[in-house]
């Protein structure tokens, strides 16, 4: 078959071959398991032995087109579990998933999809131990859903609770994901060719700063849906806190502001994947941005403060300081953009 049937979800023959073929014989034999039961068994659930401090994520994922500029819906996956992890201080160890896809998809198609999500989990070493598949009639699903589940293990798990006087630093350019999935559900991409989703690990630039400086960071967190504006206003809301940003400061591709700024939509509002949000102790804050440049972050900048305002009204608001010097407040408005990641 070159085709997705139903009988590939109906849990017989035809499902053991699909999930043997697509991704049990993908995992080399020493990542399906991480202590304990897991993928080699196939059974109904995994276990971890001898783990402690351990981190849990779940989260799905129902990208369109589900293969885009910069990656695919099985990277995205696979990247936006681990960066869920990273930003609590854990180390990624294992990894679950839940497959539906729809029927009449192209079994090749749908091979690739999943190999993109093994892939990145084989270049990290990151155990695949267990998951399901299941497929739905044509016309009641469009493409395909992953869900996944990640388990991390942390010396010191990062909480989020911003204090006054942190500095927040954004790691890299935002708006880049939800930018470039805009344009391919608009058609546009041929009229912003620049645009590329940052789709991307924060395993390697991130995880070792937030490891070293655990105790500095008083909340960290990936900027997906919602963007910057969500991240920012979750912190502070019912808070006697505000945060103020200075727009200038924020790392943004000219492409990416250019294309936006031609809809109308607010860069701080829009999904980043590749992107982590850290609030920092100001006497350390100079030392993490300098240390996520060398590592490679080298977008990473401060680009506002954790304050205490004299006004009611600001309280647990996020303004934004304008080119103009006058302060705006930044709403934590999601662009209204069904199945983005």
């Amino acid at each position: 078959m070159t085709i997705v049937t139903v009988a590939h979800g109906a849990g017989g023959e035809d499902t053991w071959r699909i999930v043997e073929e697509l991704v049990r014989s993908r995992v080399p034999r020493d990542l399906r398991s991480f202590r304990g039961v897991g993928l080699e068994e196939l059974d109904d659930g995994a276990s971890i032995e001898g783990v402690q401090r351990i981190v849990i994520t779940v989260d799905s994922y129902t990208v369109s087109p589900l293969r885009f500029p910069g990656g695919s819906i099985g990277s995205l996956a696979a990247h936006g579990t681990i960066n869920d992890l990273v930003v609590m201080g854990a180390r990624p160890v294992a990894f679950m998933d839940s497959i539906v896809v729809e029927e009449g998809m192209d079994l090749n198609e749908v091979a690739s999809l999943v190999n993109d999500m093994i892939e990145v989990l084989k270049r990290y070493r990151i155990a695949l131990i267990g998951g399901d598949f299941k497929v739905m009639p044509r016309g009641s699903l469009s493409g395909m859903i992953i869900t996944a589940v990640g388990i991390g293990v942390a010396k010191r798990v990062v909480v989020d609770r911003v204090r006054e006087g942190d500095k927040i630093v954004v790691t890299g350019p935002i708006a880049e994901h939800g930018a470039t999935i805009l344009a391919a559900q608009m058609g546009m991409l041929d009229r912003a060719p620049g645009l590329r989703s940052d789709t991307k690990p924060l395993i390697d630039t991130v995880l070792p700063v937030i490891e070293e400086y655990a105790e500095h960071i008083h909340a960290a967190r990936d900027a997906t849906r919602g963007g910057l504006a969500a991240v920012l206003n979750e912190w502070v809301r019912g808070t006697e806190l505000a945060i103020v940003v200075d727009r200038s400061s924020i790392p943004i591709r000219r492409e990416v502001e250019s294309f936006l700024d031609m809809l109308g939509i607010d860069p701080l509002t829009v999904a980043c994947e590749g992107v982590a949000v850290l609030a920092v102790d100001p006497a350390v804050a100079d030392e993490v941005v300098a240390e996520l440049r060398r590592r490679g972050e080298v977008h990473a900048a401060i680009v506002g403060e954790v304050v205490r305002p004299r006004t009611p009204v600001a309280r647990g608001r996020v303004l934004a300081r304008t080119e103009a010097g006058g302060l705006t407040f930044v709403e934590a408005r999601a662009l209204n953009l069904p199945r983005i990641c």
